[in-house]
């Protein structure tokens, strides 16, 4: 999968999708529709965060979790991504979530990592860049 720009999203992304702000929900669905990789991570957290503080249902849920789970591939979280993560986070400072994101964006061979969390344009070990699909051009 190197060499061909493949995209990371960080549940933050996604959420996007049910925002009532257009632009950004438009945005969101612009770069996750080319497709790209997320992680058991980023699904667990959809899920916590739409039913803790959206008040979504488990149905609602899955309607919205299905056409993200076609599109993008979906990568599992292993020891080698807990370790990573570890060394992800104390290297560069990150909190233990934003790390294993990251190591899951790593492992999958990712080059862009799609999150408003960490900074635009920052490059992380020298192969993932990091955009906020947000941010102004």
């Amino acid at each position: 999968m190197r060499g061909t720009k493949a995209s990371f999203f960080d549940t933050n992304v996604l959420l996007y999708l049910l925002s009532g702000d257009e632009v950004k929900a438009d945005r969101a669905e612009a770069v996750v529709s080319q497709g790209g990789v997320i992680s058991i991570q980023v699904l667990n957290e959809f899920v916590s965060i739409g039913v803790r503080k959206l008040g979504m249902s488990y149905a609602e849920i899955r309607d919205v979790l299905t056409p993200i789970r076609l599109i993008c591939r979906i990568e599992p979280l292993s020891l080698e991504t807990h370790d990573l993560g570890v060394q992800v986070a104390e290297r560069y400072g990150f909190s233990m979530y934003d790390a294993l994101t990251v190591a899951s964006a790593l492992l999958a061979g990712c080059d862009v990592l799609y999150t408003e969390d960490l900074q635009n344009g920052q490059l992380i070990e020298e192969r993932l860049e990091v955009r906020n699909p947000f941010a102004a051009s």
